[in-house]
């Protein structure tokens, strides 16, 4: 085969990637809509709130739904119940085979999620076998994501390569890099920041996911498993 491009550091994003964290934040936030007689949350909704920090994502949702509550008491009663099920979340399908492929082939790799310092730890600390070989973790809360620039803009994937070009050295362009993620803003972001794009959206999305080849415009693929990865094509 062909490769396509010579590939040389890889990003990910977290949530609804690597592990099952987006099915516990649509139980979740459930349980809240329904004590107000409000939802369910779907995935129309669920795909503008992906990716994006905390505060943002809450607002969104509230506002669509018309909760009575302020961010800061939704905050509150969502982050009680996701407290008890970050412990119960596992990697999906290909992501720990992959993660050790690409540590074991001296692949730089680096994870940026919009997710705080806080809860990537609650939803990782049982799943290190994975998530420590992660060569550079940049958070949503970390100093240098400037205020409103979370996903889609670019900023994260630049922190996060950067962060790699400085442990090892290194000059990785975007251009050397693939971006995987599995939220519409999330690949917004990396075709903004360059990198070729390996969308891996929830199963159930895929009726509200649009035209993919016009949303990825030339600049990546969607896969159904991160199983799916044609390594070769990208000289992995």
């Amino acid at each position: 085969m062909t490769i396509q491009k010579q590939i040389k550091a890889c990003l990910f994003d977290m949530d609804g990637l690597l592990i099952n964290t987006e099915d516990i934040y649509t139980i979740t936030c459930n349980e809240i809509l329904e004590k107000y007689n409000k939802g369910p949350l779907t995935w129309d909704v669920k795909l503008q709130l992906q990716g994006l920090p905390g505060f943002e994502a809450g607002t969104k949702l509230l506002e669509h739904y018309g909760l009575p509550l302020t961010f800061e008491e939704f905050n509150k009663m969502n982050v009680a119940s996701q407290d008890t099920k970050w412990p119960t979340c596992q990697f999906l399908p290909g992501a720990l085979e992959l993660i050790k492929y690409l540590h074991e082939h001296n692949i730089p790799i680096a994870l940026c999620t919009s997710s705080n310092q806080t809860k990537f730890l609650a939803k990782t600390s049982h799943l290190t076998d994975g998530f420590d070989l992660f060569d550079a973790v940049t958070t949503g809360d970390d100093p240098r994501l400037a205020n409103g620039r979370g996903k889609p803009c670019p900023d994260i994937w630049q922190i996060g390569l950067k962060k790699l070009n400085d442990k090892y050295g290194t000059s990785i362009t975007p251009e050397e890099c693939i971006v995987f993620e599995d939220g519409k803003p999330g690949v917004i972001s990396g075709k903004a920041f360059g990198g070729s794009v390996v969308w891996v959206p929830h199963h159930d999305a895929y009726d509200h996911l649009g035209d993919v080849d016009a949303f990825l415009e030339g600049k990546g693929e969607m896969l159904h498993t991160l199983n799916d990865l044609d390594k070769a094509k990208y000289g992995l």
